[in-house]
C-alpha cells in the first residue's frame, strides 16, 4: 500500500498598504534638463581629478616646461633678448599647451568606454549627449588652469601684455572657446578607435604639425613659400594671431571672427559625427 502526500504551496500576495510603505511615495522626480545633466557630468570629471591629482601634471608642469624651454632656447637667437621674445612667444605657447591637452578628452572618453561606464550612462533617463558635453565641460577647467599657469610664469619672466588685464582675459576666453570646439575632434576619435594609445597616437600625429608649423615661434614671412601656404590656412595660426592681438592691445577683428566661425563649424561637424557614433556604439 502506497501513501501519497500532496504538497500544498501557499502564494503570498502583499497587501496594497504594504506595497505603499515600501515604494517611494509622492510624485516622480522630473527628468533633469540638458544643462543640469551636463553640469553633473562635468562635476564628475572634476571629482576624477580630485581622486587622481596626478592628472593635473599636464596642466601645470607641462606648460611651465614649455614656457621656460622655448623662451630660453629661442629668445637670444631669434630676438636677441629673452624678454623681448617673450612678448611675442607667450600667447603662442599658451595656445600650443592648451590645444595639446585637448587630446586627453578623447583619451579619457575611450578609457570610460573600455571600462563599460558609458554603457551605464546610456541607460539613464537623461539627455543623451550630456555625458560627452559634461566631460568637455570638466576639461575646460583644465584649459583655464593651464592658461593661468603660463600667464603667471610669463609675468615672472617679464611678460607685460599691452592689452592689460582685459585683453589677457579676452584672449584666454577665446582660447577656451576654440579648445572646447576642438575637443570634439578627439571625442570622435575616442569613440572610433579601440584603445587609448591609438587615440593618443593619432592626436599627436595631428597636433604636432598644427602647433609647430604655425606662427607660434616665428612670423610666417620668414618661412619658405610652400610652408607659408600651409601656415596661412592652419587654424592654429589664426588662433594665435587673434589671442596675440588681444593680449598686445591690437585686436584683429578678422582673426577673432575667423576663430569663432571655425569653432562653430568644428562643433557642428564633429559634434554631429560624435553623437552618431555614440548612438551606434
Amino acid at each position: 500500500m502506497t501513501a501519497t502526500t500532496t504538497e500544498q504551496t501557499t502564494t503570498y500576495t502583499p497587501a496594497a498598504e504594504s506595497l505603499g510603505a515600501v515604494l517611494a511615495s509622492g510624485e516622480q522626480p522630473p527628468r533633469p534638463s540638458a544643462w543640469s545633466a551636463s553640469v553633473t557630468f562635468g562635476w564628475r570629471a572634476l571629482l576624477k581629478i580630485k581622486h587622481v591629482p596626478e592628472q593635473l601634471f599636464d596642466v601645470t608642469a607641462f606648460p611651465i616646461m614649455m614656457t621656460l624651454m622655448f623662451t630660453y632656447l629661442f629668445g637670444g637667437a631669434l630676438a636677441g633678448s629673452v624678454t623681448e621674445y617673450l612678448q611675442f612667444l607667450l600667447p603662442g605657447i599658451m595656445v600650443t599647451s592648451v590645444v595639446m591637452i585637448t587630446m586627453y578628452t578623447g583619451v579619457g572618453l575611450n578609457t570610460d568606454i573600455e571600462k563599460g561606464v558609458f554603457d551605464r550612462f546610456r541607460t539613464l533617463p537623461i539627455w543623451r549627449p550630456a555625458a560627452l558635453v559634461g566631460a568637455i565641460f570638466g576639461d575646460m577647467l583644465r584649459y583655464l588652469l593651464a592658461s593661468t599657469v603660463i600667464l603667471l610664469v610669463g609675468l615672472v619672466l617679464g611678460f607685460r601684455p599691452g592689452g592689460g588685464l582685459g585683453g589677457v582675459l579676452l584672449g584666454i576666453a577665446l582660447l577656451i572657446v576654440f579648445s572646447f570646439a576642438f575637443s570634439w575632434i578627439w571625442t570622435m576619435f575616442g569613440l572610433l578607435l579601440r584603445t587609448e594609445k591609438s587615440v593618443m597616437g593619432v592626436s599627436m600625429m595631428v597636433l604636432f604639425p598644427l602647433t609647430f608649423l604655425s606662427n607660434v615661434f616665428v612670423e610666417p614671412t620668414t618661412m619658405p613659400g610652400w610652408l607659408r601656404v600651409f601656415t596661412e590656412v592652419n587654424p592654429i595660426t589664426h588662433l594665435v594671431a587673434a589671442c596675440r592681438g588681444l593680449m598686445q592691445g591690437t585686436p584683429d577683428a578678422g582673426e577673432i571672427t575667423w576663430v569663432l566661425v571655425s569653432a562653430a563649424v568644428l562643433v557642428a561637424v564633429f559634434g554631429t559625427m560624435t553623437m552618431r557614433l555614440y548612438n551606434r556604439k
